[in-house]
């Protein structure tokens, strides 16, 4: 089963920037949709970031486009850069192999997440 693991985390103030990183282990990226997820701490699940199987089109919603840019590190790692972050930000973040747009179930994909904190 394809599994990914995030990292990269943290706590920063309004208007700073955090990179997340999506690995994989023991396969490459290729040939994958790789998406990123948020979850509030009420549970909301809310899809921000996908980048296609070729690497070269990404998909991001209205509440983080221009902010967030999803692309492809190297052949095992993809990385989510989030500019100018806000407290609405506040999420952990999941990455999965799928994106939002698509009508699929990714619960099999979750992971533990990497939490990102954005307060003053």
């Amino acid at each position: 089963q394809v599994q990914l693991v995030e990292s990269g985390g943290g706590w920063v103030h309004p208007g700073g920037s955090l990179t997340l990183s999506c690995s994989s282990s023991g396969f490459t990226l290729d040939g994958y949709v790789i998406g990123w997820f948020r979850q509030y701490l009420g549970g909301e699940r809310e899809g921000v970031a996908c980048l296609s199987s070729s690497g070269r089109t990404t998909h991001y919603p209205d509440s983080v486009k221009g902010r967030f840019t999803l692309s492809r590190h190297n052949a095992t790692t993809a990385t989510l850069l989030m500019r100018n972050l806000q407290p609405e930000d506040t999420a952990v973040y999941y990455c999965v192999p799928g994106c939002y747009r698509d009508p699929i179930d990714l619960s099999a994909y979750w992971g533990h997440g990497t939490q990102v904190t954005v307060s003053s």
